[in-house]
């Protein structure tokens, strides 16, 4: 049985990022349109602290205003979307939809509800939020994020919550939020605009990056990829990396099997992270952004026992 590991410092991964990256990308100043009245940062590079760690975020318009995914990670990446959302629609922010709790892509709330904006979370989202976020905000500098990279930056919690489907009409513009599976966390929602295919998937897919697994149900995760397959979806927006197919929903449920597999395998054998991170990188499908992940995840998932 593997022995319990102490989880590694999240500054030591930041910094592990950093040596293997090299110098972070400039952040986007504008957003991809991804269909009609459809927006998005897709496909950032060299992930980062600048840029979110590479989160996805979004904005769906419609006749009566406009309703944002996610947030990205601060007040200052937050300003960053709305100054990039303004020069796309002049029209009212009136929602803001967090897919999950995680800093990357909730951490923006706050300036959004200062503009009127009604943050929307799953109830099991809302309810991880509000015991954790607080807690993870004080200790920022654990991901590498520096006083003045968080400056102004504040929490600001879902005000409503659905439990499995909830639908948003934007006014000629029909948003459905359904409750996915237990998959990256246990509330994560997914943002289906059906007249448009069009899916926002949150971190239930990562894209050409290494997924963060350490708080995974990998079964159900796998269940929902499935699930997602069977939608009528053209294009998804993961939660990290460039516009997507259902292609990449399979490929993605393959790496998190291989994943799996091979780390309790290999856990069940030892305990040195390094030593196993060697392994999995000669035979995971090759991922260009996030390698530094791999070590977390064997870390706090397979011998954190």
């Amino acid at each position: 049985m593997a022995k319990r590991l102490p989880a590694l410092p999240k500054i030591v991964l930041f910094c592990a990022l950093c040596s293997l990256l090299g110098s972070p990308a400039l952040a986007a100043d504008k957003l991809t349109r991804i269909a009609d009245n459809v927006y998005a940062y897709v496909d950032t590079k060299q992930s980062s602290k600048d840029n979110s760690f590479g989160a996805n975020a979004g904005i769906i318009i419609g006749r009566d205003g406009i309703a944002v995914v996610d947030t990205l990670i601060s007040a200052k990446e937050a300003k960053r979307f709305i100054k990039a959302i303004k020069a796309v629609s002049k029209k009212p922010i009136k929602y803001v939809i967090n897919t999950h709790y995680h800093l990357d892509h909730v951490f923006g709330n706050a300036e959004f509800v200062k503009l009127g904006a009604v943050v929307i979370a799953q109830e099991n989202d809302k309810q991880a939020m509000t015991k954790r976020a607080e807690t993870t905000l004080k200790n920022s500098a654990q991901y590498g994020l520096t006083p003045e990279d968080m400056k102004g930056t504040t929490v600001a919690f879902p005000v409503l919550s659905y439990g499995d489907r909830m639908s948003i009409d934007l006014g000629g513009q029909l948003i459905e939020l359904r409750h996915a599976r237990p998959s990256h966390t246990d509330g994560d929602t997914l943002v289906y605009l059906a007249d448009k295919k069009l899916l926002f998937a949150g971190d239930i897919l990562f894209t050409d990056y290494h997924p963060f697994l350490a708080e995974g149900n990998i079964e159900e995760w796998c269940g929902e990829l499935d699930d997602l397959q069977a939608m009528d979806v053209l294009q998804i927006i993961p939660g990290h990396g460039p516009l997507s197919t259902k292609k990449d929903l399979a490929e993605m449920k393959q790496y998190l099997q291989q994943f799996d597999q091979q780390a309790k395998a290999l856990a069940a054998q030892g305990t040195d992270a390094q030593a196993m991170t060697a392994e999995m990188v000669k035979t995971l499908p090759k991922r260009s952004e996030g390698v530094w992940l791999i070590t977390a995840n064997l870390q706090r998932k397979y011998l954190a026992k």
